[in-house]
């Protein structure tokens, strides 16, 4: 009946091949088709060949011999046209399979297909081709309904077109792109040869009998092409996965004709890349620098020279063999040893060793440090070095270095003098280029981070605890001093480091935890040679245990009442900026949120000076805390960001009589404060500023440690902890962070657990937090 239904006896049933029914409904007209016994061969043959078939009954004499072959699909594929109406994140594509030597369209539905001249067929796979169909489905392939007027029968989604493509090849599956042949690509084959001061990679991928050249695949991989031309006028398919596999090579070298070159001190950046390829053949002389940089971590221990006064540990004497190391290949490095493991005093015994290895040829070393730390490398120097004559070139009265320099093996200086005095520094040739305190260098864009990379020496040093605080492209930035060109423009580094499509974070923000973890082991085995790393977990034994506490305080009615109305203030204004004016425009009222949260978080007047003499949780706490570990004859170290907190600490101790000392930036006698602090039995706390104190100083008098407002940076509060928890310290050490109940301070605890992967997977170090801050985030901060 009209429609596509059978009514047979007392049932209905829809009929499964609808294009029966216009056969059916062909035969039941009063003209029957007729034809005579010898034209019946020729009408069986054409009917056969018809697209909508159903499967005949034929006379004995009429039949055909039924043949069975395994087909093979094919699917073809079209370049859209700009004319076209295809969305363009999409192919259209023909969906075929080849029985034998016979093609048929896989979206007809003839039954078999007759072999021309013979008396046969070929009988289609109808499950088998199901299950192809299937196969597309599963993949993410859209079939198109052939009813419509569609010419083709599938669309392919472009950002799935690499896995689809290699799915399908591994399956069988023959490939065309606008009737070209498509080839999958086999092994990729690497030469590596060396030359005076560099190494050039060439290389190939053998698609079937054709080759093609790595720079042509990598400048396709760039262009976004997901094909090569081949030289028989075929495809190759070029894996989307190359482009983060083998794509830095690329941008991180120089193209020399069908090479790519590198610096020597890419070397181990080179090896790490390669390092997952079964096909690389290396020179000799490659090989060597590759067995050279391999066995740096079976790098001997170097005692101290005899006229070092001292004597090293063992992981300090490992340190200098590991200088030395960088010495012999002429590599710069970090040593980004915990705080506390006597960096200062490994560079003393190496400069040391320098000055009596340089007799009658001496050049003098630089040591660039912060204003803060002078005091300390000068002091160090004359009680491990005495021998080693260090010049003191800082203040109004340090006069001309060229002139100076000579007589001297080490000069000591600030970041702000350097970055003043750049161009006259840069025409002396000194030994050994040292920065202490590196991440000051973290900001390519920093004058001080120029000014550094315009100085000239044999050999460059860079000494960190944290050489990575907030994102990976620091890291650029130290090696770019380091070891110039390594990993090459700033560019290359920034779209390797770049965060992976997908995530959500504000432009710019350069967030360290959103590299892929093919990124992060590739940077590690590339800086592994130029990195030393040690916690003192690890190497010191006997260094007593140190363990940190978080107390949480209840604000006070009327600071609650405060920091309710900030938050408010500051969450309805923060979220319509970024709604309304995006991320860029939001950025500075992001940190001056921060800011002032955490300081209401603190105390009143921090935030209004009229309400400075009210009551605050913390500072009650603190101030208790302090008068009873100084009652118990204890000494303790007092750190809070914000000095004018400290300033009220510091008057309420006052009012208690507790007698203390205190540092800032803006303190100048430094040594002698910290002299008293260790010395004095009646000095019983230092409050110091975070930002002064936190690095540089030793304060081993102290067993326990208050961290008065805590940091989003985990770094810069173990730094803290580690003025007092260092090497020369034999009482445990207590740390103590006190954390104001359900404010900001409570959210940027819980943000930090889940924000530092990546500079761990790198150099053990953190990652930060404000530049990493999304909407969601903001919410919860504010919530």
């Amino acid at each position: 009946m009209e429609g596509g239904f059978v009514v047979h006896g007392d049932r209905i049933e829809p009929l499964e091949d609808f294009e029966v029914f216009e056969w059916i409904r062909s035969t039941r007209g009063d003209t029957q088709p007729v034809f005579t016994e010898s034209e019946a061969p020729g009408v069986v043959h054409e009917l056969m060949t018809l697209p909508t078939v159903p499967r005949l009954h034929l006379p004995e004499r009429w039949k055909l011999e039924e043949k069975h072959v395994t087909p093979r699909p094919r699917l073809k594929l079209f370049t859209p046209s700009l004319k076209g109406t295809m969305p363009r994140d999409r192919i259209q594509g023909d969906i075929e399979f080849v029985y034998d030597r016979i093609l048929v369209r896989g979206s007809t539905h003839s039954w078999a297909l007759p072999l021309p001249d013979e008396q046969s067929c070929l009988v289609r796979d109808i499950k088998m081709e199901q299950a192809c169909w299937g196969q597309l489905q599963s993949l993410g392939v859209l079939r198109i309904d052939d009813r419509g007027g569609n010419k083709h029968d599938v669309q392919v989604p472009l950002n799935q077109l690499t896995n689809i493509l290699r799915e399908l090849f591994t399956s069988g599956w023959e490939i065309l792109s606008d009737e070209k042949p498509f080839r999958q690509p086999g092994e990729v084959a690497f030469r590596v040869e060396s030359g005076i001061d560099w190494f050039d990679v060439t290389g190939e991928v053998q698609y079937g009998g054709t080759s093609v050249s790595i720079p042509v695949l990598l400048s396709a991989l760039a262009r976004g092409d997901r094909t090569v031309q081949l030289d028989d006028g075929s495809l190759g398919f070029v894996p989307e996965e190359w482009k983060e596999r083998f794509g830095v090579l690329l941008s991180l070298a120089e193209s020399d004709g069908d090479g790519l070159r590198f610096t020597s001190s890419q070397a181990a950046l080179v090896d790490a890349l390669l390092s997952t390829q079964t096909q690389v053949d290396f020179d000799e002389k490659f090989l060597l620098w590759r067995q050279k940089l391999a066995e740096f971590n079976g790098v001997s221990m170097s005692r101290e020279p005899a006229s070092f006064q001292g004597e090293l540990r063992d992981y300090q004497r490992e340190g200098l063999g590991w200088l030395k190391f960088l010495e012999e290949f002429q590599f710069g490095g970090c040593l980004a040893d915990d705080m506390g493991l006597g960096k200062t005093i490994m560079v003393l015994a190496l400069l040391e060793r320098r000055r009596t290895q340089q007799a009658g040829q001496r050049r003098p070393s630089l040591i660039v440090v912060p204003r803060s730390l002078v005091f300390n490398w000068l002091s160090e120097g004359a009680a491990f070095a005495p021998k080693l004559r260090m010049l003191d070139y800082t203040g109004p009265n340090r006069g001309d270095l060229a002139t100076n320099v000579h007589g001297h093996d080490a000069v000591v200086t600030t970041y702000g003098t350097v970055r003043r005095e750049a161009l006259q520094l840069q025409d002396i040739e000194f030994d050994y280029l040292i920065l202490d305190e590196a991440q000051a260098i973290k900001n390519h864009r920093t004058a001080i981070a120029k000014a550094v990379r315009l100085l000239n020496g044999r050999h460059r040093l860079a000494l960190s605890g944290t050489p990575i605080e907030n994102r990976l492209l620091e890291l650029w930035s130290l090696f770019e001093f380091l070891n110039p060109g390594m990993l090459g423009s700033r560019k290359a580094f920034k779209d390797l480091s770049a965060p992976r499509p997908g995530n959500q974070m504000p432009p710019e923000s350069g967030a360290a935890g959103e590299s892929s973890q093919e990124t992060c082991d590739l940077l590690a085995r590339a800086i592994r040679p130029f990195v030393l790393r040690r916690t003192k977990a690890e190497v010191v034994r006997d260094l007593p245990p140190k363990t940190e506490q978080t107390i949480y305080c209840d604000l006070t009615k009327r600071q609650r009442r405060q920091y309710d109305e900030l938050r408010e203030y500051y969450r309805a204004k923060l979220l319509e900026t970024v709604s309304t004016q995006g991320w860029e425009e939001a950025k500075f009222l992001v940190l001056q949120a921060l800011v002032r949260l955490r300081q209401a978080a603190c105390h009143s007047g921090l935030v209004d000076p009229k309400r400075i003499d009210e009551p605050s949780a913390k500072v009650t706490l603190a101030v208790d805390r302090v008068s009873e570990l100084a009652a118990e004859g204890y000494k303790v170290l007092v750190f809070s960001q914000f000095t004018a907190f400290l300033g009220i600490v510091r008057e309420r101790l006052d009012a208690r009589g507790i007698v203390h000392e205190y540092l800032d930036g803006r303190t100048r006698d430094r040594a002698a404060r910290v002299a008293r602090f260790q010395n004095d039995p009646r000095v019983s706390a230092f409050l110091i500023s975070l930002k002064a104190g936190g690095v540089g100083l030793n304060l081993t008098a102290a067993e326990h440690v208050l961290l008065l407002d805590p940091w989003w940076n985990p770094a810069v509060e173990a730094q803290a902890i580690d003025r007092a928890h260092r090497i020369g310290q034999t009482r445990p050490v207590l740390a103590w962070r006190i954390v104001a109940r359900d404010t900001v301070e409570e959210r940027i605890l819980e943000l930090q657990a889940h924000k530092r992967s990546l500079a761990d997977a790198i150099i053990r170090a953190d990652t930060g937090l404000v530049k990493e801050l999304r909407r969601e985030d903001l919410e919860v901060l504010l919530g």
